[in-house]
């Protein structure tokens, strides 16, 4: 085994004196944190912050979930490992493609490099559109990795997660997927895989269901922040190097009324342009929409007439809520894209707004709460903590999510 190898244009050690330990809690703006922090309801992060540090770094963009957990696994942005949403449109095809498939990941995982070297792998996920992406390379015939989702508990089996049985082993039946439970499935397996199968390195990845429903400060939320103490508790020890971070946050969408706060683009475009002129994509959308009715900050337009891309841009920066519009290779240059699974046009809402498609495409039926949601560059903030000073981001410093298991296995590992 040698003593560093290069991952993405990134070294690692791979030899630990600790277990690199990454959390990613699924839409955790700071003022979740912060809240919590502040009515003593989370004393195990306070000790782990003091021992630690606590800052700010950027996501990749888009915002949303499948696109930085991927960051997060690979240690870089979207134009590297290729994906750049939930889905993206194939104008060759023209047809809208599903990307939870690893034949759509262009770079390996940390997970899978490192485990080709000796390391033990345990991964734990919320939702299962997530797993094969993140299990990719990964065997399971040599008892060194486990990668399975609380949604899919139930059908996990030696040969396609390296557990089988989980919920007896566990003690805890298949949660409900729009609950908080999800969630608590991931922790409480984390801290039992972190004793029963000893991993090197363990990334365990929440739901936002909570985020998208309740502000910073609700009791539900602040419920949610102690559940996630409690199981930090039981995870932060010496013996642990740790990071805590987000994949995006969340900020309020809705109007006074509570009713969503949208520009239905494609309505807008097709008004102006004529039907079939350009298709609005929404990178958000993916099976589990009940919580936000696939309204997002981020949209990407593919134009059929590209001579007319510089009036479209002209036309979505004149819509009240826009925030930012950008033809594809800026876009792609400046936040880091691949450019053919982006638009023609890139833009983002404001902090208050989201893009929808049509109207008549959206179900709005399942909000039964003011609309939060995320995408764009004001849910691009997310925590940064660490319970290691050692290696940390220097204050002032630019750093991204995506860099949460250089810090944490940097740290775990023997010094040179």
């Amino acid at each position: 085994m040698t003593n560093n190898i290069s991952i993405n244009n990134k070294i690692y050690p791979t030899k630990l004196k600790k277990v690199a330990i990454v959390i990613c809690l699924d839409g955790s703006q700071k003022e979740y944190f912060d809240v919590a922090l502040e009515k003593n309801l989370m004393p195990n992060l306070k000790k782990f912050i003091e021992k630690g540090s606590y800052e700010l770094a950027q996501s990749a963009i888009p915002s949303f979930t499948n696109p930085n957990n991927i960051s997060i696994v690979t240690g870089q942005p979207s134009s590297v490992h290729g994906i750049c949403g939930n889905f993206f449109f194939d104008p060759d095809l023209k047809k809208e493609i599903m990307m939870n498939d690893p034949q759509y990941l262009r770079a390996p995982t940390i997970f899978e490099k490192l485990y080709k070297v000796g390391l033990k792998i345990a991964c734990v996920t919320a939702k299962d559109k997530l797993r094969t992406l993140l299990g990719n390379g990964l065997s399971y015939e040599d008892n060194k990795a486990i990668c399975f989702s609380a949604e899919k508990s139930n059908e996990c089996s030696k040969i396609y997660n390296g557990i089988d049985n989980v919920n007896e082993w566990l003690q805890k039946k298949v949660p409900e997927v729009y609950s908080q439970d999800l969630s608590e499935f991931v922790m409480a397996a984390g801290v039992k895989l972190l004793k029963d199968f000893q991993p090197d390195i363990m990334y365990l990845s929440t739901t936002d269901f909570i985020q998208h429903k309740y502000e910073p400060g609700h009791k539900c939320a602040n419920k949610f922040y102690e559940m996630f103490d409690h199981y930090l508790g039981l995870l932060n020890a010496e013996t642990n190097s740790i990071v805590i971070t987000a994949d995006h946050g969340m900020k309020p969408k809705s109007k006074n009324d509570g009713s969503p706060n949208a520009i239905f683009l494609q309505d807008i475009l097709d008004q102006k342009f004529g039907i079939n002129s350009t298709r609005v994509i929404l990178p958000i959308t993916d099976p589990y929409v009940v919580h936000h009715g696939a309204l997002g900050s981020y949209a990407t337009i593919y134009i059929n007439d590209l001579s007319k891309t510089k009036l479209v841009i002209e036309t979505i920066n004149n819509i009240e809520g826009i925030d930012v519009v950008y033809n594809k290779d800026d876009a792609c240059k400046k936040f880091h894209l691949p450019l053919d699974r982006t638009g023609d046009v890139v833009c983002m809402s404001d902090e208050n707004m989201t893009i929808g498609s049509s109207l008549e495409k959206h179900d709005l039926s399942g909000l039964n709460e003011p609309l939060r949601s995320h995408g764009g560059l004001f849910e691009r903030e997310v925590p940064f903590i660490t319970n290691f000073k050692e290696l940390r981001p220097r204050i002032g410093e630019k750093i991204y999510n995506y860099e949460a298991f250089y810090y944490a296995i940097n740290n775990a590992g023997e010094r040179l």
